[in-house]
């Protein structure tokens, strides 16, 4: 049956500014850069509710005519004047730290200024760019004089404090995951609201490059955690389910963490029963699978272990300490034997010695002596008889017979005491050496009977250990056992129970599709609007997390196509929050859109979108800031839509009037 054609056509976008608002809750007025309080101003750029252009016009663009030849668009300071925005949203940093260190050193001491609407109440924001460290948040006061003044430094967490307050509401915190800073809100919800240009308009939750250097804590958050975040942001998630959503999270991180401990038991079962088939001197196919094969362990086990017991006494512990101390004994009558083997072999040589000078001595002893018997003539030295020499009275003086003998006789008793003595020595010391080798022989018989009792105690306890080391070792592969199948029963128990949580949180997503539906109302119209009326759009949460389609003769999925999913998206939360149906403000940056592979006729459709929005009220409930190096339509590219023009060359032109 054909179709009937659509008469009514699709509805077209429709946004109900929120009652009492008379224009956006946050919105940038002005901003300044001075290069130092009180000093020359450098910029001082006023914005207004509703579109905000910043162009750098490239003379690559044929529809241009606001550049020189041969001057790009790029350069000029179109990023790092929206980061000067981010900071002064409360951001931690302007630039990349090498950006940081040129413009520090280009302005010591400057600084740049905001002030920025914050429901009905003017906020003065000062920060610095160089070295110098005030930050100051003022409800209420003068951008120029608080600038140009030295007072004491507030801060920015008055401010802070009132966007997370007045705007997210103090109980958004709590909705949001992966929570980083101080400011659980705000900083997020700025990340989203004023993407990286870095990020390229890839994906809904890509808002933070690792390449800016930004230090917001997105960057540490998880797409999931993201994902939460853009829930809380846009009331699509309730605190029951958040609470459900942990228990979720953490009943998965227990079932991950029990899924590797029972991989690392199976793998350590394995290993223990491969060790005591072997051990026990069985096969692997004798042991059977599961707890047969304990009980198959455990019997073995208990046969070693009675075999052990069984083994021969050999010497009992007595046995061997006296084995022991008749060894000790032993090798000490060794020790007296070797000393008295040395001290011998030392006195011999001096006794042969003496022996040797008494031998030397008794030869002319001796001579002395028969000249003593037998006295020579000392006029005619002819041998005189002594008696006619007393009697005759020649010589007056005759040799000492008397102490000649007993000299003689003297060293021939020494030399004979000598000598016994020396036979003497070399008798005891062959009789030592012989003791010495029996001492020797005995001491080691005793030193091996020793190491043989100790070996035949040692090898019946070693055994007896063993076959109890076995037995132990099967109880503990028991308990193992026992542990893997109490931890796959309590697996098994997480996953159900994780089922059944994911299917509640089904329901919670099923209960928050309405808030999705209404995103599809806003993001269908406007992707039909930017790519022709034959589009189609629509917003989805799933399993996989948050889905923009664009349906073109099928569901596309290109660069290009995915670029304009994030704008679009990003264009239907901002008619959402006029509406007062989020909780972040109306408020959008966006860096160069068309570089993200947006055509040129879709980017200018996005442009004349934005005016469209703009009468949705008396007065635009919104504030949306882009900047382009590609021209934007003729009508648009003049005041008030238009608030500033920089160019890449020269230095004078671009952001901060000077190359750095």
């Amino acid at each position: 049956m054909p179709r009937q054609p659509d008469l009514l056509g699709p509805p077209s976008l429709s946004v109900q500014p929120s009652q009492g608002q008379n224009g956006p809750r946050l919105w940038i007025k002005r901003l300044a850069i001075w290069d130092e309080p009180g000093g020359e101003k450098i910029r001082d750029i006023t914005f207004r509710p509703g579109l905000n252009i910043i162009w750098s016009p490239d003379s690559g663009d044929a529809l241009s005519s606001e550049s020189p030849a041969g001057a790009i668009g790029h350069g000029s300071g179109k990023t790092l004047f929206c980061r000067l925005l981010r900071y002064c949203l409360g951001e931690d940093r302007y630039a990349s730290e090498n950006q940081r260190e040129r413009v520090g050193v280009a302005f010591l001491n400057g600084i740049v200024g905001a002030e920025i609407m914050l429901d009905g109440i003017c906020w003065a924001i000062v920060r610095p760019l160089g070295i110098r460290r005030r930050h100051m948040a003022v409800a209420g006061g003068y951008l120029d004089e608080i600038a140009a003044g030295e007072g004491t430094s507030t801060g920015l967490e008055p401010f802070l404090d009132a966007i997370e307050q007045g705007i997210l509401t103090t109980g958004l915190a709590a909705l949001i995951s992966g929570q980083h800073s101080d400011r659980q809100s705000w900083p997020i919800a700025l990340a989203w609201l004023t993407r990286d240009q870095e990020c390229r308009f890839d994906d809904v939750l890509d808002w933070r490059s690792t390449v800016s250097d930004s230090d917001s804590p997105v960057r540490g958050m998880t797409q999931t955690e993201k994902l939460d975040a853009l829930r809380a942001f846009v009331v699509a998630i309730t605190p029951e389910e958040h609470a459900k959503r942990s228990e979720v999270a953490s009943l998965d991180d227990r079932r991950r963490t029990m899924d590797q401990e029972i991989g690392h038991r199976r793998w350590e079962i394995e290993r223990s029963q491969n060790r005591l088939t072997v051990a026990l001197g069985l096969t692997v196919e004798e042991v059977t699978a599961g707890p047969f094969a304990i009980e198959q362990m455990r019997k073995k086990a208990q046969d070693h272990l009675a075999t052990a017991a069984k083994l021969p006494q050999g010497q009992p512990g007595a046995g061997v300490e006296i084995a022991r101390q008749e060894h000790e004994k032993a090798q000490e009558e060794w020790t007296r034997l070797d000393g008295e083997r040395i001290r011998i072999q030392a006195t011999i040589p001096l006794v042969e010695k003496i022996q040797s000078q008494l031998q030397g001595e008794l030869p002319g002893i001796s001579f002395s002596r028969s000249e003593a018997e037998s006295p020579v003539c000392p006029i005619c030295e002819v041998p005189i008889d002594r008696t006619l020499a007393e009697g005759c009275g020649l010589s007056h003086k005759l040799p000492d017979l008397e102490a000649c003998v007993q000299r003689w006789e003297q060293r021939k008793k020494s030399f004979d005491d000598e000598t016994e003595k020396l036979v003497g020595l070399r008798s005891e010391q062959a009789q030592t050496l012989q003791k010495l080798a029996l001492a020797k022989q005995h001491a080691d018989q005793l030193g091996d009977r020793v190491a043989a009792l100790e070996q035949a105690r040692d090898t019946r306890e070693g055994a007896w250990y063993a076959a109890q080391r076995l037995a132990d070792d099967v109880e503990r592969f028991a308990e193992l056992f026992g542990a893997q199948e109490n931890a796959t029963k309590a697996v098994r128990d997480v996953v159900s129970k994780l089922e059944t949580e994911r299917s509640l949180l089904g329901v919670f997503r099923d209960k928050q599709a309405r808030v999705f539906v209404r995103i599809s109302e806003k993001f269908d119209p406007i992707v039909r609007r930017l790519v022709g009326a034959d589009a189609k759009g629509h917003v989805t949460l799933s399993g996989n997390g948050l889905e923009p389609h664009v349906n073109m003769g099928g569901d596309r999925s290109t660069a290009a196509i995915d670029s304009l999913k994030v704008l679009a998206f990003d264009l239907a939360i901002l008619c959402l929050s006029i509406e007062g149906a989020t909780r972040v403000p109306a408020f959008l940056v966006h860096d160069s859109p068309r570089e993200a592979d947006l055509g040129l006729s879709i980017y200018h459709r996005l442009f004349r979108l934005v005016t469209e929005i703009e009468a949705f009220g008396e007065a635009p409930q919104f504030q949306y800031i882009a900047t382009t190096t590609t021209r934007p339509p003729e009508d648009l590219a003049v005041e008030p839509w238009l608030r500033m023009t920089l160019r890449g060359s020269p230095g004078t032109e671009r952001l901060l009037r000077r190359n750095l």
